[in-house]
């Protein structure tokens, strides 16, 4: 990106480390309940539990495995050097556990009528990227 497309007062795009172990298991069909006991700072793990169970209309199971993911990402992404704000693109696939746990917590939220939350999070995902919440829509 050029320097006259790039707000210089932002801070650099945090990058999270790829998980071979967790998206290579996933590939070869385990199942992300299986992992999390693997892999327990997987955020992407976590997400994926907390999608089906909202998609299985288990709200609060949903919520809960979404706060997870949610929270194991914030702990990875300052291991990574996120100062609390800052993009964390979509287009870097290993930032996607993240951001899906940050929108199912959102899904979990709404659903349980946490209206304050919703409002938190929809902002904190659109500042990590805007185009994340139609990404994710159209994967799910």
């Amino acid at each position: 990106m050029s320097i006259l497309g790039r707000n210089l007062m932002e801070p650099e795009p945090t990058l999270l480390p790829a998980e071979p172990e967790v998206t290579e298991s996933l590939a070869a069909g385990e199942e992300p309940v299986d992992l999390a006991a693997e892999h327990p700072t997987s955020s992407l793990v976590w997400a994926l539990l907390g999608e089906d169970a909202l998609d299985q209309g288990y709200t609060v199971e949903g919520y809960a495995y979404a706060r997870v993911g949610y929270h194991r990402g914030l702990d990875s992404l300052r291991k990574a050097g996120w100062r609390g704000s800052g993009p964390v693109p979509w287009s870097h696939e290993s930032n996607r556990g993240f951001l899906r746990a940050l929108a199912a917590l959102g899904q979990a939220a709404a659903a349980i009528g946490e209206t304050d939350e919703v409002v938190r999070i929809q902002k904190f995902l659109n500042d990590c990227d805007p185009q994340a919440a139609e990404e994710i829509t159209k994967i799910r």
